[in-house]
């Protein structure tokens, strides 16, 4: 009934006819219980059980994407009797993939998780705390809600602390009755939250039935084990591999004493290639478990090792070095190796991969990321399409030995083959440095400097496959019979890919969204040109007054749209108040969000309209107040806890919830609400995510008038 209800509200609000959408708090989608479990001894997990409602979802400890997605934070309270060991770990089914709206695979949780800190406790005492967490469905975000919670341990031996006994009663005495902190045994202490904030915010298309789950488990694995396989392919063609197929299969045909015998072990050699690769993943898998490469992969420190290796592999194919393994490697396997059982099949496997391992590694490593987010299962679905790929070849020439005469003989087009692939090598770098550049906010390489150096690197591919761009160890082009130098239709198109590929590339210079490669681009946020031909029309000031407050920290997530227009926008809402005092405008408050879609969707679509874009500008101050902006925290002094959230205020983006949610009702984003200096209502309804230009229009222009009709 629930459900329906709210189904039938939002068919009501859409069909007004006025400009005003419905303003409410809806029930937050999220459900904890704290405890206390002993383990052993001292040893204690203090553990946090999350249940989510149908639909909803919470990022992961290490979320991945963009950067710009919020995963529980939890803080523990200092206490002497209570040594906090390592970190906190998550433990439930993880899920990884794509979402709409998202750059990036991102990780998160379905249904339940559960968060454990281990703990070792001296004697009895409240072990206290807060933790931050942010919950989305397949439509918005919430805003990040702070609860506090005190968990009391009755079993840890002596009598318990009067120091934290007072502390956590004074703490629990500063909060409302209807909170819920609880204190009960050690065994089952819970405390449960029930939060009351709604965001409108970053769109997901996820889906919450357990079916759901494993089909989207599934299709994620046969999309792996193609890109394995398509690699392994890649592989094939690479000098180190390629040159050994026919010595190879020559070697088994000659040896062995019937054709029959030859194909047998043709097919053990690439069975035994299947076995050394698809052992590397199940060990990978077993060493790592089931998250760790993920989270290695959203690593800034990982990220940076990861670009520095591409680069060196990159660098080696351009022909600067070679990379090889130790030789006694090579030459401990190689004596192993003999057509005389599988023992020594396998070991000429071995030393196959081993040999090859200059050619493979940089498709390796690559694959071993992607892999790595793909679950327990990933690495060893990735190794195994990957081991069929390679091995192939072998198993089909030893079966049809005669396609061995139509084999392209080596030579100077295997080089080109590295070449094209160090420049692939190249792109993925910069991918992996924009990993941990996001992560850390650096911002050295923005937007606009990662499409430049894909558009620079593809368009020297293009030259370099139709002969323009020469290497010191390129052989001489090839010419036809004329003694003319000529392309072949294959580089050709490899080419005009190149060259499309940069085309597509470049409108993203001036601002483009590129949706399509939206998954390995930094986000729009870290754009920094504006306007066409050079010119920008950002301004900094609006009638000589400037923003001050949080400027630095939201730069990264003003939206390129507000820029672009010379649209000046404050973030602190007294800040923005004491604007509209001295300039005698109106003041919109945009109550808005870093995840946000529909926010970015509005400016976009509306703001940007012209008629819309002058009145921004010249009739009103507008205040951005970004309402999941957790991670700006605001001093001890000034945190409090919220009656209209039933949360802590910890943060800039709580105080901004809380400010929409007290005074506004509403605590949905996009929501812009209209008011005077001294916070007198404009218009009596605020107005939530509508695209409708002339609606939003209409909107401003009665806001305005209200404003001129209270101050003539």
């Amino acid at each position: 009934m629930t459900r329906f209800f709210k189904a039938l509200l939002l068919v009501l609000a859409t069909a007004m006819s006025g400009s005003s959408a419905l303003a409410q708090i809806i029930n937050d989608a999220a459900k904890w219980e704290v405890e206390a479990q002993k383990k052993q001894g001292n040893e204690y997990e203090i553990v946090f059980k999350l249940k989510l409602k149908k639909n909803w979802h919470i990022w992961s400890l290490k979320p991945g994407g963009d950067g710009l997605q919020m995963p529980p934070e939890f803080e523990f309270d200092k206490n002497k009797n209570v040594k906090y060991n390592g970190t906190v770990t998550e433990h439930g089914h993880a899920i990884t993939g794509l979402m709409d709206g998202v750059d990036g695979k991102v990780t998160y949780f379905h249904d339940a998780v559960e968060y454990r800190q281990k703990a070792t406790v001296a004697k009895n005492t409240k072990v206290r705390g807060m933790y931050t967490y942010q919950v989305c469905d397949d439509q918005m975000c919430l805003p990040p809600k702070t609860v506090a919670f005190s968990v009391a341990i009755k079993d840890a031996g002596g009598e318990e602390d009067p120091e934290t006994a007072d502390s956590a009663a004074d703490m629990a005495n500063a909060m409302p009755a209807d909170s819920t902190v609880g204190t009960s045994d050690s065994s089952a202490n819970t405390t449960t939250s029930d939060a009351v904030i709604d965001s409108a915010g970053k769109a997901t298309g996820t889906n919450d039935s357990e079916g759901a789950k494993k089909e989207n488990g599934n299709k994620s694995l046969l999309w792996l084990f193609l890109a394995a396989l398509g690699g392994g392919f890649a592989a094939v063609i690479t000098p180190c591999v390629y040159s050994m197929i026919p010595i190879t299969v020559s070697f088994f045909t000659k040896r062995s004493k019937t054709r029959k015998e030859g194909i047998r072990n043709a097919l053990y050699y690439s069975l035994s290639i299947i076995i050394i690769f698809t052992v590397l993943g199940v060990a990978i898998s077993f060493i790592f478990g089931a998250n760790a490469l993920n989270s290695l992969s959203t690593n800034w420190i990982a990220n940076l090792f990861f670009f520095a290796i591409f680069v060196l592999f990159g660098i080696s194919f351009l022909g600067a070095f070679e990379i090889a393994l130790p030789s006694s490697w090579t030459s401990k396997t190689d004596s192993k190796a003999g057509v005389g059982s599988f023992g020594g099949i396998f070991f000429m496997a071995l030393t196959l991969a081993i040999v090859s391992f200059s050619c493979t590694g940089p498709i390796v490593g690559p694959l071993l990321v992607l892999a790595g987010q793909g679950g327990i299962a990933g690495p060893a679905v990735g190794m195994f399409g990957f081991s069929i790929g390679l091995s192939l070849p072998f198993a089909l020439f030893a079966i049809f030995p005669g396609l061995l005469n139509k084999m392209a003989s080596s030579g100077g087009w295997l080089n080109q083959v590295k070449v094209v692939l160090g420049f692939l090598e190249l792109m993925l770098a910069m991918k992996f440095l924009s990993n941990a550049d996001l992560a850390m906010g650096w911002r050295l390489l923005d937007r606009e400097i990662f499409i430049a150096s894909w558009i620079v690197l593809s368009v020297l591919l293009g030259f370099y496959v139709l002969g323009k761009l020469k290497l010191s160890h390129d052989d001489a082009p090839a010419k036809n019979i004329y003694g003319q130098e000529y392309t072949s239709i294959f580089k050709l198109f490899i080419a005009i890919i190149s060259f499309t590929f940069a085309a597509y590339l470049l409108p993203g210079m001036w601002g483009a969204p590129l949706n399509g490669m939206s998954a390995f681009l930094p986000p729009m946020g870290t754009f920094d040109a504006f306007g066409g031909g050079g010119e920008t029309m950002h301004a900094d000031n609006v009638g000589g007054i400037k923003p001050v407050k949080y400027v630095e920290e939201t730069k990264i997530y003003e939206p390129p749209v507000v820029k672009s227009l010379g649209l000046v926008t404050f973030f602190d809402y007294d800040e923005a108040v004491e604007a509209s005092r001295k300039l005698k405008r109106p003041l919109m408050l945009d109550f808005t969000g870093i995840n946000c879609v529909n926010c970015r969707k509005m400016e976009s679509q509306v703001w940007s309209n012209p008629e819309v874009a002058k009145r921004l500008k010249e009739d009103f101050v507008v205040a951005s107040l970004y309402c999941d902006m957790s991670k700006l925290k605001l001093p001890k002094e000034e945190q409090y806890f919220s009656k209209a959230l039933n949360s802590m205020v910890v943060s800039v983006g709580n105080k901004n919830a809380d400010l929409q949610a007290s005074n506004f009702g509403a605590n949905s984003q996009p929501f812009y609400f209209y008011v005077d200096d001294a916070g007198v209502k404009l218009v009596e309804s605020g107005y939530g995510y509508d695209p409708d230009i002339d609606k939003f229009i209409k909107h401003l222009d009665r806001a305005k008038a209200k404003y001129k009709e209270l101050h003539p």
